[in-house]
């Protein structure tokens, strides 16, 4: 019994040994490295103001002078490309271009021929073709003078802003205009430049939506005439379990290359537009 309360003893004593060791150990860890951080911390405060000065932010109160010009550059970029798509798609001549353009198609009845990434991309060259004068001048007046810094934002936006209210307000409807400022309770307009950018460009849209649909229709009428030929010498000849498109789709083809269709679709449709 007593050896075993001696062998007892030596344990604690050892565990207490082993305890101590490891506490005295992190105390002197944590003084080394708190003495270490006050080292750096005055290293940090002197290169504080440098860092900031390289990433283009730097805040002062008072009457200090404050800038964020990095920052609102960096934010003004993402929004622009977030928000290019739509503009590309609203604001220019794309939209009335593709709708013809699957107009055409479905005129054919060829279903995906062109298919989509076709038609997609014809509209996009198209839309640069047209829009390259507006682009341009956006370039001129207010791209690089913005880069240059020779002009402020605001300068840039309304700058790089009018070529294109110029451009909706040359190929949008009058009707449209009128219609889209009695909803926005304008009453008093004195000129077309005075009308303010949110009215301008629903009514632009709303143009473009119903050209594209009246060209659309005219498109359509010289093979819906194929199809009730087709259709009435099939009734005629007894062959009512024969689909008509299946006969008159070969004729429609046909009378579309020898008539130069897609020369004269796309040369007419560019026409439309005043740039």
């Amino acid at each position: 019994m007593m050896d075993r309360k001696k062998k007892n003893r030596k344990r604690i004593i050892i565990l207490c040994l082993l305890i101590l060791t490891f506490i005295f150990r992190n105390v002197s860890t944590a003084s080394a490295t708190m003495s270490t951080l006050d080292d750096n911390a005055s290293i940090t405060a002197d290169t504080d103001s440098d860092a900031k000065d390289l990433l283009g932010i730097r805040i002062t109160s008072g009457d200090g002078d404050t800038s964020l010009t990095g920052a609102l550059q960096i934010l003004i970029v993402l929004t622009l490309i977030s928000l290019c798509p739509s503009l590309l798609i609203m604001l220019t001549s794309f939209t009335r271009i593709l709708i013809v353009m699957h107009f055409t198609r479905s005129a054919l009845a060829t279903q995906t021929a062109p298919p989509n990434q076709v038609l997609v991309g014809i509209s996009l060259f198209l839309t640069f073709f047209i829009m390259a004068p507006v682009f341009n001048q956006i370039n001129e007046d207010a791209i690089q003078p913005y880069t240059n810094g020779e002009i402020t934002t605001e300068q840039a936006f309304d700058a790089g802003i009018k070529p294109i209210r110029g451009f909706m307000l040359k190929n949008v409807r009058d009707e449209d205009l009128d219609a889209m400022a009695s909803v926005a309770k304008i009453d008093s307009i004195a000129s077309k430049d005075e009308v303010p950018t949110e009215v301008l460009i629903p009514a632009f849209i709303l143009s473009e939506l119903r050209i594209s649909f009246w060209i659309g229709f005219l498109i359509y009428v010289p093979f819906i005439v194929i199809d009730m030929v087709v259709a009435s010498t099939l009734m005629s000849m007894g062959m009512m379990m024969l689909p008509p498109t299946t006969i008159s789709m070969p004729f429609k083809i046909l009378l579309f290359v020898l008539a130069d269709g897609w020369n004269l679709i796309i040369i007419n449709l560019v026409k439309t537009f005043v740039t």
